[in-house]
């Protein structure tokens, strides 16, 4: 019986990959919770099945190591959205610290602050995927249900484009992942 799961499972994601496939060359302007929306799965489910040049996928529990170190980048966008509504901080992610079951985000005056529950974030999705017909890479936290938590996007120069040492810090993050 695990057998016949196993291959169930195996025909279910190769059909997710389809629909995806076919999604982005119909509507590549979708963001992928857009993409989750009209499919009817999570979002995770959807970057899980994006083609394995786009997405490095990486287990949460090396959240505070990457956050850690993207503390150091310089100006990034960090993105929390719910239900429709979408806050964004741009600037430096602040240096934290682990405390009360949180990752406490130390930010000064004018800097981002806040209480991360890490041990909420499951996956975390490594995501290079044109945004607005620009390019955009973002490290992308989820939760258990597939929900995104949280994304911090590459910061842009003054004349739009990545931060190289940004680019090269990203790709140096995928070594602790994998492609699909």
């Amino acid at each position: 019986m695990n057998m016949m799961n196993h291959n169930l499972e195996m025909i279910m994601q190769e059909n997710l990959i389809q629909q995806v496939e076919t999604l982005m060359r119909e509507k590549p302007q979708l963001r992928p919770v857009e993409m989750a929306e009209q499919l009817k799965v999570s979002e995770w489910a959807v970057v899980s099945a994006l083609p394995g040049e786009m997405v490095y996928l990486i287990k949460g529990n090396l959240a505070e190591a990457i956050l850690q170190d993207v503390s150091h980048w310089g100006a990034v966008t960090t993105i929390v959205e719910r239900d429709g509504s979408i806050f964004e901080f741009k600037g430096s992610l602040p240096e934290g610290k682990p405390g009360f079951g949180y990752y406490n985000l130390m930010g000064e005056a004018g800097q981002m602050h806040g209480h991360l529950k890490l041990n909420a974030v499951a996956n975390i999705a490594l995501l290079s995927k044109p945004l607005r017909g620009k390019e955009a890479h973002a490290i992308v936290f989820y939760n258990r249900s597939g929900a995104c938590v949280f994304k911090i996007y590459l910061g842009r120069d003054a004349q739009g484009l990545i931060h190289a040492h940004q680019l090269q810090a990203f790709n140096r993050l995928k070594g602790l992942g994998y492609a699909r």
